[in-house]
């Protein structure tokens, strides 16, 4: 029965929901895999003749544009899919505007906080920045980007009352916590190596003085 239900609310026929799916797990997967060539082996720095700030620059276009062809593909698999009547209110499609203007502002704020390389993923390539961000939307997540595009794709669909767009958040929310179980331990190691590098200066300094 419950799966009567569900292929009422969404339509699994559609290929645009199965490539709309595709594409939200392809680009973390896609920069997680980049950014781990680049800092092992520094092929982007290398490609850009040994500049590392050009490389990040030029992987941070491409993961906004990778981005942008995501948030495409979503819209289009959400008008493939059936309305519901329940979602197809008011105070639904307000709330899901609220959402949208709360997850952007999570994502617009965190990288202004950031910057274009601390958000696109700087320190792979050496690019680090001297304090860990505390302010806001830090103090409320530590993870704004992908907390802020989630509640984008459930705001979007709900202004679109599409059930499917429910569905489609949870799996976004599924592969950003994925990637977050990699990412973070990762960075912190590049932080911790950095910072360890310092210390061992700063003793080193300190015994030539004495």
């Amino acid at each position: 029965m419950a799966s009567v239900q569900l292929s009422e609310l969404v339509d699994f026929n559609q290929k645009s929901l199965l490539i709309s799916a595709a594409s939200i797990a392809f680009n973390p997967t896609f920069w997680n895999i980049v950014a781990r060539q680049e800092y092992h082996n520094k092929v982007l720095t290398r490609l850009f003749g040994g500049k590392s700030q050009t490389a990040c620059y030029f992987l941070a276009a491409t993961i906004f544009s990778l981005g942008i062809v995501r948030d495409l593909l979503y819209e289009r698999a959400l008008r493939h899919q059936p309305i519901h009547p329940l979602l197809d209110t008011d105070e639904v499609t307000y709330f899901g505007y609220g959402l949208l203007a709360l997850g952007n502002l999570l994502v617009i704020s965190s990288t202004w906080q950031l910057g274009i390389t601390g958000t696109f993923l700087g320190d792979y390539f050496g690019i680090l920045m001297d304090d860990i961000v505390t302010g806001f939307p830090f103090n409320v997540t530590d993870a704004p980007m992908y907390y802020g595009s989630t509640m984008s794709f459930l705001g979007s669909a709900l202004v679109y009352s599409r059930p499917a767009g429910i569905l489609i958040t949870g799996w976004v929310l599924f592969v950003y916590l994925i990637a977050l179980r990699y990412e973070n331990p990762f960075t912190a190691g590049i932080y911790a190596k950095r910072d360890a590098e310092r210390a061992a200066g700063v003793k080193k300094d300190s015994k030539k003085k004495q």
